[in-house]
């Protein structure tokens, strides 16, 4: 990686590579007391567990083996970001606006999100540097659903997102989006999305590379043609089927 490779910080490629961070190797004292702060993670949960999902965050930062994204807290996971930092946002500042070329633009808080009917899906996580998580569940509303109370106009035929960190964007085709295996997601594995998961609300696109899950979605923005995401403009398909582009043969995730 050069300097100017983003570190590699919650599920996402880093620069093209694989999830190799950058920066000094992870000692064994400190492998060892991530070891102890991914146990107690386990057993306390909540506000605790998203703390140290941002410790873990920042430790894979500079971990060139892996092992951290291997640990208790860490659910086999690697951490990406291409921002360099963890934002974070939760009950009385979160906001998610569904705007551009609808009838009904839109201002959700997270008790508004909360309100609407959940969908559960538990599928595979697989990124397109290789690694996979198994039967990862993720819950929240259908994307589908968002739309239809946004009224989408004729010429909307795509979906722009974006991120309050400020610099991740993705996209989506109209009838991707309306795919029942698309979800604006608010828990991950029966829990809040923590903020080094993407959370309070994140994108997931279960059948797709998880580079278009999109963490910390903050904006959609019906629009009348794709516009290519972050990582698209750096060379990786903008349908990002799994198995299906990439240049991968993975077996499938929905």
């Amino acid at each position: 990686m050069d300097d100017s490779t983003p570190y590699p910080l919650s599920g996402e490629p880093a620069g093209g590579l694989a999830e190799e961070g950058r920066g000094t190797p992870v000692g064994r004292r400190v492998v060892l007391g991530m070891l102890g702060l991914g146990v107690a993670g386990v057993a306390v949960g909540g506000a605790v567990q998203d703390r140290l999902d941002t410790v873990l965050a920042s430790i894979s930062a500079k971990d060139p083996t892996g092992v951290t994204g291997l640990l208790p807290g860490g659910g086999g996971f690697r951490f990406y970001s291409v921002s360099n930092s963890i934002p974070h946002r939760g009950e009385t500042d979160y906001r998610l606006t569904v705007d551009g070329l609808v009838e009904r633009p839109a201002t959700y808080r997270l008790s508004d999100l909360r309100a609407l009917p959940q969908t559960r899906l538990v599928r595979d996580v697989q990124c397109v540097t290789g690694w996979r998580v198994p039967g990862t569940a993720f819950s929240g509303v259908r994307l589908s659903d968002l739309l239809d109370a946004a009224g989408v106009k004729p010429q909307g035929k795509a979906l722009h997102f974006t991120c309050f960190d400020g610099v991740y964007t993705e996209s989506l085709t109209l009838a991707q989006a309306r795919r029942p295996d698309m979800l604006v997601a608010l828990t991950m594995n029966d829990k809040p999305v923590t903020a080094a998961h993407g959370g309070p609300v994140r994108l997931y696109a279960a059948p797709m590379y998880f580079y278009k899950s999109a963490k910390w979605l903050g904006r959609i923005t019906v629009t009348d043609d794709v516009e290519t995401g972050y990582w698209e403009r750096y060379g990786y398909d903008v349908d990002a089927w799994v198995g299906k582009s990439n240049g991968r043969s993975d077996d499938p995730t929905s």
